[in-house]
């Protein structure tokens, strides 16, 4: 289990009862999490400072609201800084868990003794992103959805990294990086955060389990002589972390390196390790 400890303006405080219960900065919010599947030991509902809680309703749910909740606000991870926004579905637009990888992704770029570019695809509102500019590599942004890049953007300018070397991309992850491999176009590393279940501009289904492996076999294709890493990252119950590891072992082998795979969790105030999905990485250095 991979874990961070370096949140100042991020904690869990406790689980239970289906609910994680966290402090965004000074924002307290009960959020659903399925891997809560032990009782509470205390009330959340009637927590000191509670902002707000999203309830689930029927098919979906929306957030309730208490007290003054600003629409949205800033925290930050070491000198990187994020926008958080109650959005739907539960989210905040930024996955804490993942600053682990930050780190690691930190570490490799700025030990990699050269300059890097990374394609970073599913990339959200950036937080991936935010980091590797920051350890100084060029990065390519990519996600479909319009508003989500619009926030990796303005996360970007709030860490003060105006002049990184960023381009963002609104497309079809799959389908740019065919248009990239076309244009022979190249980088030393490849982020992937792909969803469990989704479906494409043309209406294309997607699901994980069948369209992993190809992914990520394609985007080898778009790989320097050199990679530095590839990152794969994923939420989907079920999928053991062997199984990305194996993909990346079998995927990256003729470029040497090593592939690790791990689950990624949260330690909480109450002193229990959250589960919060897990990575692969593949390595090489040089």
């Amino acid at each position: 289990m991979m874990k961070t400890a370096k949140w100042k303006d991020y904690s869990v405080i406790a689980t239970g009862d289906g609910y994680k219960l966290e402090r965004w900065g000074k924002v307290i919010l009960p959020r659903p999490d399925p891997q809560v599947i032990w009782p509470s030991s205390f009330d959340m509902e009637h927590y000191p400072a509670l902002s707000a809680k999203y309830v689930r309703r029927g098919g979906g749910g929306a957030w309730e609201r208490r007290g003054n909740m600003p629409e949205e606000w800033t925290i930050g991870y070491r000198d990187l800084k994020f926008k958080v926004r109650p959005m739907g579905f539960k989210h905040t637009g930024l996955f804490p868990e993942q600053a682990v990888n930050w780190d690691k992704m930190d570490e490799l770029i700025r030990g990699a003794g050269r300059e890097i570019s990374v394609l970073n695809l599913f990339a959200y509102t950036g937080g991936a992103t935010v980091a590797c500019a920051a350890a100084g590599a060029s990065v390519c942004h990519v996600d479909a959805a319009k508003n989500m890049v619009e926030r990796a953007g303005e996360n970007l300018r709030l860490s003060g990294l105006e002049k990184a070397k960023v381009r963002f991309i609104v497309d079809d992850c799959k389908k740019f990086a065919q248009r990239e491999i076309r244009r022979g176009r190249k980088y030393d590393a490849v982020i992937m955060d792909p969803p469990s279940y989704g479906r494409g501009p043309g209406g294309e289904m997607w699901k994980l389990e069948t369209e992993l492996f190809p992914l990520v076999k394609l985007c080898t294709e778009v790989l320097s002589d050199n990679p530095l890493f590839f990152l794969i990252n994923s939420y989907t119950t079920g999928l053991q972390p062997q199984v990305i590891e194996n993909i990346l072992t079998l995927n990256l082998k003729a470029f040497g390196g090593s592939a690790e795979a791990y689950e990624v969790g949260l330690d909480t105030e109450e002193g229990i390790v959250l589960p919060c999905g897990c990575s692969g990485l593949w390595t090489k250095r040089g």
